[in-house]
């Protein structure tokens, strides 16, 4: 089997295949035979935060590596050459302590340097914040970000300023034990005032840009869950609120398209052409308005829960809408 890279989020480093003769061995103490310079202790943490594969899917320390397993093991960053350079990069930092930071993220910020954004982006603002920590190291994957959002959707995000809170947010994340709650704007009416979606989530194979939804029964894809709820209902588009159990890439934005109510403006999911409504020129020049006024899929991550990787306190965060998603909002408040 495998594994999509940009699917899961994670990004395969390395991976060694067990000899055909390969006795039963743990498979922390099988990677510290096969790593250079990572100690046991690291490769136990790493498997704790859902980073060690064995054929494709995440295992604990103590699973027992066989003849011909596949052991790969993945960090949250692509593989590139270039280093993070800190740049000066407002951020809105909505809390912070010596373990983690909350973040505000606005929508067109690439959160992580990849293939054509190797600057500019959140983690590059980052190391500029952090540049005075002697403690955090923004090349360093034990430290850093936890988890993502699209580059054109805001809202917050949680980062890690230490290996011990990378490894227990991660967990957390891992463990679908964190909350998270997202706003969007969809296209069209809903029957029923809240519901459940659940599809797989993988690659779309006509279109590599764009995930599809899948029968939970078959073995393609990823598990995925997302339950919405109606928070207000206007003339052909719908305010929901979306709460993950799973956090697959697009995840929100696949499973609405799925039910038949794309994000509106989702350019990538069908989303940036009238899909309900009149053709009378004065609607459409109002959804024009409206496309210029958040010009972007109408998606904000607004609210983030977990528990602290130290003290164990609740910590739940709040943050507004967008500017952007506000005035969207506003204009069909009024329509």
């Amino acid at each position: 089997m495998e594994l999509d890279e940009e699917e899961s989020g994670l990004y395969e480093h390395f991976r060694i295949v067990a000899d055909k003769g390969q006795s039963l061995l743990r498979v922390d103490k099988f990677l510290q035979d096969h790593l250079q310079d990572v100690s046991r202790n690291r490769i136990q943490r790493a498997a704790e935060a859902g980073f060690i594969l064995v054929n494709g899917k995440a295992v604990k320390s103590n699973y027992k590596v066989k003849p011909l397993d596949t052991v790969s093991v993945m960090l949250d960053r692509p593989r590139y050459e270039t280093t993070i350079e800190p740049e000066d990069i407002p951020l809105d930092v909505v809390y912070e302590d010596d373990q983690l930071m909350v973040i505000n993220k606005p929508a067109g910020l690439v959160v992580h340097p990849g293939c054509g954004n190797y600057t500019g982006t959140l983690v590059n603002a980052l190391a500029w914040h952090m540049k005075d920590n002697p403690d955090f190291d923004a090349n360093d994957p034990e430290v850093g970000l936890v988890h993502r959002i699209d580059k054109d959707t805001s809202g917050l995000l949680v980062i890690a300023k230490t290996p011990l809170a990378k490894t227990k947010l991660g967990a957390q994340f891992f463990n679908k034990t964190t909350s998270r709650l997202y706003h969007a704007l969809v296209w069209g009416d809903f029957n029923d005032m809240e519901g459940r979606i659940e599809g797989n989530i993988a690659r779309d194979p006509k279109d590599r840009l764009k995930m599809a939804v899948f029968d939970p029964a078959s073995e393609i894809g990823k598990s995925a869950v997302t339950h919405w709820r109606v928070l207000r209902r206007y003339n052909f588009v719908t305010l929901v609120e979306c709460r993950l159990e799973t956090g697959r890439t697009h995840q929100i934005r696949a499973h609405m398209k799925h039910i038949g109510h794309p994000l509106f403006n989702d350019e990538r999911y069908g989303g940036s052409q009238i899909l309900r409504g009149t053709r009378d020129g004065n609607y459409m020049q109002f959804v024009k308005r409206c496309f210029e006024a958040c010009p972007r899929q109408a998606l904000h991550a607004k609210t983030l829960g977990f528990e602290h990787p130290t003290t164990k306190e609740p910590m739940y965060f709040d943050s507004p809408w967008a500017p952007d998603f506000q005035q969207l909002i506003d204009l069909w408040e009024k329509s």
